[in-house]
């Protein structure tokens, strides 16, 4: 054996390999949000109806005090603008794992998953892939948004990038750790729904937590715990140029775990749903 190959052994594969899977998973997933316009559409018309209407008709209803990181008097739309940017990663989350439920059924996650390279890297990819399509989403709703008046400081655009990034892997990877454990397609969209609306409607998103407090504050305690509430904060405090630490600390550590269970659960020789090396179950 030849010292050129016994190095390539201790290095494991080159770096090239993981740029060209990245790179061949991140386009498989755009080509097909191309073909998929009517996804785009649909993306943008949920927070669009919430602004438009939701928010018109209760503006006069659920005035928004000084709470951070705002700095003065807010109308209600310009609050709920940051969970309803959420709002669209969390249905692109689910949105990207019900495809993967799909791609099991029609042998395509098979194809993907026999690939030498290590599974947690292919399914970090699809991740990826699906955080960035999102965020395509999340700034054509922004700017949208920016025609309607809510204008947030221009550093925010940028600053808001990380949170996004980081919010769209925690609800990718949760997604994609429920998906794990659905084997038929038809099952996927009743648990779904049975993730998207508590997660959304015991949040932030829609209401400060201290007016949840006054109203119930057993559902206050519930939100407070709820991952997609902080995913919503982290993204409000940055889009305005500030940090919340302990969302930040919430949504990476949820983040961590959400990934670690995906990964385990498409692990053929441990985790919760247990197949064989071409993606099968066994």
């Amino acid at each position: 054996m030849s010292a050129a190959t016994v190095e390539h052994n201790r290095s494991g594969f080159p770096f090239a390999a993981y740029v060209t899977c990245l790179n061949g998973i991140v386009w498989r997933e755009a080509l097909r949000f191309l073909h998929q316009r009517e996804r785009f559409v649909s993306a943008l018309v949920r927070p669009l109806v919430w602004l438009f209407i939701f928010a018109a008709g209760f503006r006069q209803v659920l005035g928004i005090s000084i709470i951070p990181p705002y700095e003065t008097y807010i109308l209600y739309e310009v609050y709920i603008a940051p969970g309803l940017m959420a709002m669209i990663q969390l249905f692109n989350g689910m949105q990207s794992s019900l495809s993967m439920v799909y791609d099991r059924e029609m042998g395509n996650m098979r194809t993907l998953l026999v690939s030498p390279l290590p599974r947690w890297y292919l399914l970090f990819c699809k991740l990826l892939a699906g955080t960035a399509v999102s965020l395509l989403q999340v700034y054509a709703f922004l700017l949208i948004a920016w025609l309607w008046d809510i204008e947030p400081p221009s550093i925010g655009y940028l600053m808001v990038l990380p949170a996004l990034v980081l919010s769209g892997l925690m609800l990718g990877s949760l997604g994609m750790l429920i998906s794990s454990g659905i084997k038929q397609l038809e099952n996927f969209a009743g648990v779904m729904n049975f993730v998207i609306f508590p997660m959304f409607f015991a949040s932030s998103a829609l209401y400060p937590l201290w007016r949840v407090q006054e109203g119930s504050p057993m559902l206050y305690y519930v939100c407070l715990f709820n991952p997609f509430t902080h995913a919503v904060e982290l993204i409000r405090f940055a889009l305005y140029a500030r940090m919340n630490w302990v969302s930040l600390a919430v949504v990476g550590g949820c983040t961590m775990a959400f990934m670690i269970g995906a990964v385990f659960a498409y692990d053929p020789s441990r985790g919760l749903s247990r197949r064989g090396p071409a993606g099968g179950e066994t």
